[in-house]
């Protein structure tokens, strides 16, 4: 399983940060229109992605509780429009999450700007482990320094727990 190091932090303008991105030279990759639904399963989890009209379904697991949120993950590529449709007549949907991402990419590590439906704006980063989870956190670092991130406000949840705690009865 691929393995990144991550980290969520709630933003109340992505201003600032496009403007860090752009001095230090992260490049834009893309603008996404996404859609995650998320199932019912026995352990970590698991989302069909719909992404500019491609779907994919991820699995992953992450300790949410431990210092840093290494998260492995897993992805299956659909060459179908029909996964959402198969996957609710298998699983319990938990919660669907809509958002607008828009995507830079510095040092192997995804920097997401996210303007979540019902919850706001948002910055992820996800430092791919390519040589070593020493070396991921010493990258992981530096982003973190360059964008002048507050660690001490990161959220430990996922959007879907964000989104069922904001309403237990989706």
């Amino acid at each position: 399983m691929p393995l990144n190091l991550e980290l969520k932090v709630k933003l109340h303008s992505f201003k600032e940060t496009e403007s860090l991105l752009k001095k230090i030279n992260a490049e834009l990759t893309a603008e996404l229109n996404q859609k995650d639904v998320y199932y019912k399963v026995p352990d970590g989890l698991l989302k069909l992605r719909i992404e500019n009209g491609n779907q994919s379904l991820i699995k992953y697991l992450r300790n949410e509780d431990g210092g840093d949120r290494f998260s492995d993950y897993d992805v299956l590529y659909f060459s179908s429009g029909e996964g959402e449709k198969f996957l609710a007549s298998l699983f319990k949907v938990e919660a669907v999450v809509e958002k607008k991402r828009i995507l830079y990419m510095y040092d192997n590590t995804r920097v997401h700007l996210d303007s979540v439906k019902n919850l706001g704006t948002f910055l992820e980063l996800e430092t791919l482990v390519i040589n070593g989870k020493e070396d991921a956190v010493r990258r992981f670092d530096k982003i973190i320094g360059l964008l002048k991130l507050d660690t001490g406000a990161q959220i430990k949840k996922s959007y879907r727990d964000l989104i069922i705690e904001k309403d237990p009865n989706k």
